[in-house]
């Protein structure tokens, strides 16, 4: 997956929101069904989603995801089918607490690919919001080929688990880097919780520091001032991009020469540091400034 910094919630039942989103800046658009929307307003919502996704066609444009109702709720399969259309990326699954969780929604996509989609072309991103879901996150993770990034449910997490939430989120951190964990060991992404304090500026660089040195390249935002910080702090830089660059240069001609190690600055240039300045590159060396 590219480096997608910013996944930005749109409330599904705002229609003025939805048609200014795409012009946020945000890397990714997550249309939301679930928890900004009352219940009374979910028919409505999908109706008003599924127009936005199908005014995203054919423009240079942010992909799409939607986070639809969990399947717990009987919603979910109306949500799917409601927004299955050309313009759609893929949807965002709450509260998925085990493997099965994700093959139901497998079967749920596939039936709405079948009605004019390319078969497999929706892809999924499942939430681990619950302690269940937590104990069971790299079998989430790695469940179905759709699977392109797994998200960490911060809020509904400290619900379940009765956690008194902090700004810090020091009682947090351990199932938050559980999640980042069984991502990177199932091969997909992993998408940091939201910070909900959208006043707070520096509280939301905090949260994306931490969250970086965790394994996170990218992170769920729930107001538009957000967007910005996000994307300088969970890009790569031009400094980094360059170092990138100056390090697999390096190293090929040290392989070049029999040598499978290099001094570059000062430091030691071996293998690790070398598949990890490759993985800027191969991401697309998204700039820290934009």
């Amino acid at each position: 997956m590219p480096l997608f910094r910013s996944w930005l919630f749109v409330p599904g039942n705002q229609p003025r929101m939805l048609a200014k989103a795409p012009s946020l800046g945000a890397d990714v658009l997550l249309f939301d069904l679930e928890d900004s929307v009352p219940l009374a307003e979910k028919p409505r919502a999908r109706e008003l989603v599924a127009e936005a996704i199908a005014g995203l066609v054919g423009q240079a444009r942010p992909p799409a995801y939607v986070r639809v109702n969990a399947l717990q709720t009987g919603l979910c399969s109306e949500d799917i089918a409601a927004i299955a259309r050309p313009g759609l990326a893929g949807v965002m699954l709450p509260k998925v607490d085990t493997a099965e969780r994700v093959a139901e929604a497998e079967a749920l996509l596939e039936q709405a690919e079948a009605s004019g989609l390319a078969a497999g072309r929706l892809t999924l991103v499942p939430i681990v919001e619950t302690a269940l879901g937590l104990v069971w996150a790299f079998e989430i993770a790695s469940a179905s080929p759709r699977i392109v990034a797994v998200a960490f449910g911060a809020e509904d997490f400290a619900l379940d688990m009765g956690l008194i939430r902090t700004r810090e989120a020091s009682e947090l951190a351990l199932a938050r880097q559980t999640v980042a964990i069984a991502a990177r060991a199932a091969g997909v992404g992993a998408l940091d919780m939201v910070y909900p304090w959208v006043d707070d500026d520096p509280g939301l660089v905090a949260s994306a520091e931490v969250g970086r040195r965790m394994g996170y390249r990218s992170k769920q935002v729930v107001h538009p001032r957000q967007v910005p910080v996000v994307n300088r702090l969970l890009g790569y830089s031009p400094d980094e991009v360059a170092w990138a660059e100056r390090v697999v240069a390096a190293y090929a001609a040290a392989e070049a020469e029999g040598r499978g190690a290099v001094s570059l600055d000062g430091n030691m240039v071996d293998r690790p540091v070398v598949e990890r300045a490759r993985r800027i590159l191969e991401t697309g060396g998204a700039s820290g400034e934009s």
